[in-house]
């Protein structure tokens, strides 16, 4: 009998990969696939035919020092529970078997080492076979990240490219970003995050049995996301500039960070805010295939000593001080990763909170999470991870004060504006959903929806404030847009039988979505008698040229104090808002007609709002559609002029992809735009 020699090993890499969804993988050193489902493998023998009487196949699958053997047997199906390795007796070529194998639902995420044993009655052989790597399973109803919806799936694993919310509730500010988790080399340096955290360096074996757990992956990346205890990929930046990195403002995409850090033996990229660590931190998660969404928490609260209470002070002309270790962020970013609790009970599987900016430490290292989202809803602050903390993040009162002279002169208490709408993208549409009835108890979750999300809404939004005798309301007449007036109005009231005298202090400051306001840049007064029980109304506005320096990444904090001038009490009225940038209009040629393979144009036009000549240079990008990153100088616009910029591409492959462009005005804001395009 001649012996049985394995001439070479097919590993069915295309058809497997289209069978475990990740065929975005095909350039990859590997091959991936996914926990919970078989993959076949093929063997070219030499000589004779495989012999299942006298033949025996061993497999050995291996990641770091542990290993699982299994032998070859004839079957029917696989099982998700268990490791095995099997062929289907119908159709069997035993000049070519193809062997199926399969990984548990609860395999450990990694890159795992085949090996093969060849035992026939002549001899013992073994055989190294190529690598896989393996990767959580939504799709898989035994895995712990399943997602029983299709959409879903596609939304929050496949789709490479997505909208950040910024600005304010009143105006929302829709920021493209492209996750790239399908870009060359994206895949290794995710997979490289794990190898190099300390809990790898630490314990290899203990790490890789863990990984099986989406909660504990998941709790790793948050901490290496961000750079303050390991080898993390980010440095984050607040203050000062930026000199020796990148801006945080103009980064576009996940794949350039975690590409620079790869390649750089894994230093800490220059620099990321919030935005910036979620966005990273979804792409490493649809990777590993966790699903997962960046989520932003609008008037977002940082409890420093955990009374759940956030002051803010004033001066008594309306401009805000920053005397308060607590803060509320315009707006904050994290992520939610779908999965089951089984540390908690099913009561709080779904999705789970995970921040990676690093502001506070969580069992000793700057990690945030993952906190079930039922548990915040329910104020469930017993419960792990972090929860007390994100608690305030949505639900923390806010304490106003007046000061004069450093002297408490009014206050007041405002229950509802932290947390105000929490929002993400919605599955599969360009646009906002509105999940903050998901964190907290709310009379109508989408009550707010049309004057809270939609961009240039007729709708007022207002604040309002009473003391002793008079009543004032600030209302903003609609979503302030570059280019045209602010206009608001204050209401003033007297609410007693006697005449008042009242003085009027408006006052107007930029700030940062995660700061105290600056200087001021514009403010007025005035003297204003009320008869008794009269009402009187002013319409304020503030021109383009007084504030266009703060449109765009910057926000506006605007602030009416009335001051009784009888009995020198006062009342505070407040509202922050963005200034809604112009925009880049990209208007995709034929686009009914885009198909892989040809070459297709874009054009991206731009019309200057300001009232001086602007200059800038124009990025481009588009993740699939093997454009690039181009860049174009535009240079000494008049005010009202329009330029126009023709791109061409050629898509790669059938699907969405998201073509965006930037351009960074000198002394200006940045202005975005982004196009959908349709690859037939």
């Amino acid at each position: 009998m001649k012996d049985l020699i394995i001439k070479h090993v097919k590993l069915w890499r295309r058809e497997n990969q289209e069978i475990h969804r990740t065929e975005g993988f095909a350039g990859s050193r590997s091959l991936v696939v996914r926990r919970g489902e078989p993959f076949k493998i093929s063997l070219q023998l030499k000589d004779r035919p495989f012999n299942p009487k006298t033949d025996a196949l061993v497999f050995k699958f291996c990641i770091g020092h542990l290993f699982v053997k299994r032998s070859v047997t004839l079957s029917k199906g696989a099982s998700q529970s268990g490791w095995g390795a099997y062929m289907d007796p119908e159709g069997l070529d035993l000049h070519c078997p193809s062997i199926l194998i399969s990984t548990p639902a609860s395999a450990s995420v990694g890159t795992y080492s085949m090996q093969m044993f060849v035992i026939t009655p002549l001899s013992r052989k073994s055989y190294r076979l190529a690598s896989f790597t393996l990767l959580c399973n939504p799709w898989c109803t035994k895995d712990a990240v399943f997602v029983p919806f299709e959409d879903q799936r596609e939304e929050y694993i496949q789709n490479d490219s997505g909208l950040l919310y910024m600005g304010t509730p009143m105006n929302l500010v829709a920021r493209p970003w492209s996750f790239d988790q399908f870009e060359p080399d994206i895949l290794e340096a995710c997979l490289s995050l794990l190898e190099i955290s300390p809990q790898h360096m630490m314990n290899q074996e203990r790490d890789y049995r863990a990984r099986a757990d989406p909660v504990y992956i998941s709790r790793v990346v948050s901490a290496m996301i961000n750079s303050e205890d390991d080898r993390g990929v980010l440095k984050g930046k607040w203050t000062g500039d930026f000199k020796q990195g990148v801006d945080p403002s103009t980064w576009t995409g996940s794949g350039d960070i975690l590409t620079q850090w790869a390649k750089s033996g894994f230093s800490p990229v220059m620099y990321g805010q919030c935005w910036v660590f979620a966005a990273v931190m979804c792409t490493v998660m649809r990777v590993l295939g966790i699903p997962c969404r960046v989520v932003t928490n609008y008037n977002s609260a940082h409890d420093t000593n955990g009374n759940m209470v956030i002051e803010e002070f004033y001066n008594e002309m309306g401009k805000k001080l920053p005397h308060s270790k607590d803060t509320i962020w315009n707006f904050h970013m994290w992520v939610e990763c779908w999965m089951t609790r089984k540390d908690l009970g099913s009561g709080m599987n779904g999705w789970q909170v995970l921040d990676p900016t690093p502001q506070e430490r969580s069992t000793g290292v700057f990690c945030c999470g993952p906190a079930p989202v039922r548990a915040l809803r329910d104020r469930r602050i017993e419960l792990p991870y972090d929860i007390p903390f994100l608690y305030a993040a949505v639900s923390a009162s806010v304490q106003m004060v007046v000061l004069r002279q450093g002297q408490v002169v009014c206050s007041s208490l405002d229950t509802k504006r932290v947390g105000s709408l929490i929002c993400t993208k919605a599955v599969g549409h360009p646009r906002p959903q509105n999940i903050t009835g998901d964190y907290k108890h709310v009379t109508s979750p989408n009550s707010t929806l049309r004057s809270r999300i939609l961009p240039n809404t007729q709708d007022t939004v207002s604040s309002n404030s009473t003391s002793q005798g008079v009543s004032v309301t600030l209302t903003l007449d609609k979503a302030p847009v570059a280019g045209v007036p602010i206009v608001f109005t204050v209401t003033l009231t007297n609410t007693e039988t006697v005449a008042k005298k009242i003085k009027e202090h408006l006052n107007a400051q930029a700030k940062k979505y995660n700061h105290s306001p600056s200087d001021t840049f514009w403010e007025a007064q005035c003297i204003v008698n009320l008869a008794p029980l009269e009402v009187k109304v002013f319409r304020h506005h503030i021109d383009p040229a007084q504030y266009e320096d703060v449109v765009g990444e910057d926000l506006v904090n605007l602030a009416v104090v009335l001051e009784d001038l009888s009995n020198r009490q006062r009342v505070l009225a407040c509202e922050e808002f963005s200034i809604e940038s112009p925009q880049l209009d990209i208007e995709i040629m034929d686009k009914d007609a885009v198909k892989p393979g040809t070459q297709h144009t874009a054009l991206v036009s731009f019309t200057n709002p300001f009232s001086v000549l602007v200059s800038g240079v124009l990025t481009v990008c588009a993740a699939g559609l093997n454009l690039g990153e181009q860049e174009f100088r535009m240079l000494n616009l008049p005010p009202g002029g329009r330029v126009q910029q023709p791109l061409n591409f050629v898509p790669q492959k059938a699907g969405n992809r998201m073509l965006q462009a930037s351009l960074s005005l000198t002394n200006k804001a940045i202005v975005r735009g982004f196009q959908m395009v349709t690859v037939n």
